[in-house]
């Protein structure tokens, strides 16, 4: 009821459409194969449940997973509400390190890639596994008739199976250990999806931007400047996203405020950027969006 209220009270205007935000938190896959979630009014997280490395067995999906069916029983009551009425997005699932991360803990994790590297790769390639099979069960119930889905995250759409990926976690080590644990499962991600977008996250990712753009089927890449920095569209970024739209790839940019979405189509061009905005009323948004369409 209550994203009923905001959808019938937001003006969804250029590309902006409207979606019911399924996830419970992001990267809850990690509940689906063992971590016990943690909750407060404002947050979730998740309890580490690999304690000993050495012994712990291969990881598993199975559907019966109590956090698994209160997901699919989320989605399906969004399904029955909107009867067709506005899209029911795909849960933040995330993956690879970042939910090896939640299941191991990150410190012992970052000790694990020196101590125990074929640990953390077999791990990976499991998680991996597991995420392909969980994402195809919610894409099955949610894809649209042109068999695309709406991603809860960053208000993406494609014409096929699409979804953002990320790893946060590579804030925290080198581009050599970012190389060798985590694009090779990142690559298989984005080659199994049809359209991708990679969540950068901070400056302290910068170090790994270079061989996200090397990645071939990764499509998009959005920026997130942490807290306390220039937010999205200012000119400090601007670099950033000319960059990675010679590289190749699209860019997101989000925070983008309104009077910054002029400036920065004027030094990025239109070819590629996906703005994320919003105004103070309707009638703010519709003169922007008249501003907007003499780029086109």
């Amino acid at each position: 009821k209550k994203a009923e209220y905001i959808m019938a009270n937001t003006f969804f205007g250029a590309e902006a459409f409207p979606y019911f935000d399924t996830q419970i938190g992001p990267g809850n896959l990690a509940t689906f194969i063992g971590s016990e979630p943690g909750f407060a009014e404002d947050t979730v997280w998740y309890n580490q449940s690999i304690d000993d490395p050495d012994s712990y067995p291969e990881l598993e999906f199975n559907p019966e997973n109590k956090w698994y069916q209160n997901q699919m029983a989320i989605i399906k009551a969004g399904l029955a509400k909107s009867n067709g009425r506005y899209l029911v997005g795909m849960p933040d699932l995330v993956e690879n390190i970042d939910i090896l991360a939640s299941l191991r803990g990150s410190e012992n994790l970052l000790m694990d890639f020196i101590e125990r590297p074929t640990f953390v790769r077999q791990k990976v390639q499991e998680i991996n596994h597991i995420y392909f099979s969980i994402f195809d069960s919610f894409y099955n119930e949610i894809k649209d008739k042109s068999d695309g889905n709406a991603f809860s995250a960053f208000k993406i759409w494609g014409p096929g199976k699409t979804a953002k990926v990320q790893c946060d976690t590579a804030a925290m080590f080198s581009p050599q250990m970012f190389a060798d644990f985590v694009v090779p499962a990142l690559s298989e991600q984005c080659q199994w999806l049809d359209y991708s977008m990679f969540h950068l996250d901070g400056t302290q990712c910068f170090c790994q931007l270079d061989q996200l753009l090397r990645i071939d089927d990764l499509n998009a890449i959005e920026w997130t400047p942490q807290a306390g920095i220039a937010t999205g569209g200012s000119p400090e970024w601007y670099d950033l996203y000319k960059k990675i739209l010679s590289a190749g790839k699209s860019v997101q940019a989000i925070g983008v405020k309104p009077n910054e979405v002029i400036p920065l189509l004027n030094a990025v061009g239109t070819n590629g950027i996906f703005i994320m905005t919003s105004a103070e009323s309707e009638a703010e948004a519709r003169v922007l969006i008249d501003k907007v369409e003499k780029y086109r």
